[in-house]
């Protein structure tokens, strides 16, 4: 290993230590680790990890905030429930559902947007193992790029390494669970009354498109909020590197 990775892994602690959002001067800390390196020591991980520990350790704490992640967004109710991750109706539909709330379809409007919710959860079920397979692999200068970044840099990594390939898993998946739970059938009862047809005459929209993104952008926000906790959090490193690694620097 070359002498500035090898002091990178010095810097790298010593940016672990400090990356609590309540430590503040975080850069200026980095920087300041960076010039005071010290050649002799230049080899070593700090508080007596290895540098294979550290990557492990990022790596399991990414993994782990996947995994909680897609658990709490397929379970029932997972995004139903959730005001942070719920699927409203699309927003072209709002007026469409407004109007049959007036005519005493509010049943029905409701009874669509628990569907979109429902075919979310389901698609949610997929996402663990494309988010673990890019995980793994990572590489040096991902691990430099997500410690150097903010609180929730491993998640903006997973968003721009995964987003394409967990779409284009989970469309099929929303499909399949959209016709399972009945989106259609209920976008249907709710359009086709004569009350409601005409604000929603001529729509071109793609329900399975707008699901999945729904259910993208609220698996990405539980993910951001499990790295914050990894991150700050003593009571949420479940295991034993994860806590020789977070705990001990």
């Amino acid at each position: 290993m070359g002498g500035f990775a090898r002091r990178w892994w010095v810097v790298l602690g010593v940016a672990l230590a400090v990356g609590a959002p309540a430590q503040a001067g975080w850069l200026d800390r980095l920087k300041g680790a960076l010039g005071k390196a010290a050649p002799g020591q230049a080899g070593e991980a700090p508080a007596g990890l290895s540098t294979e520990e550290i990557t492990a350790g990022l790596r399991e704490a990414l993994i782990e905030a996947a995994r909680r992640a897609a658990q709490r967004a397929s379970a029932p109710g997972g995004f139903l429930d959730d005001p942070r991750i719920h699927v409203p109706l699309p927003e072209r539909l709002e007026k469409a559902a407004a109007l049959a709330r007036r005519f005493g379809l509010g049943g029905q409007a409701d009874a669509f947007e628990e569907t979109l919710n429902r075919a979310a959860e389901r698609a949610a079920a997929e996402a663990f193992p494309v988010l673990a397979e890019a995980v793994r692999g990572l590489t040096f200068e991902d691990v430099q790029a997500v410690w150097q970044g903010g609180e929730t840099a491993a998640t903006d990594y997973l968003r721009r390494t995964t987003r394409d390939a967990l779409y284009a898993r989970f469309l099929p998946v929303v499909r399949q669970a959209a016709s399972e739970v009945g989106v259609t059938r209920a976008y249907q009862r709710l359009a086709g009354r004569p009350e409601i047809a005409s604000y929603v005459a001529g729509s071109d929209l793609d329900l399975d498109h707008y699901v999945t993104e729904k259910a993208l952008d609220g698996l990405f926000t539980l993910v951001a909020e499990e790295e914050r906790r990894i991150r700050t959090d003593p009571v949420a490193r479940s295991t034993d590197l994860l806590r020789r690694v977070f705990g001990a620097l």
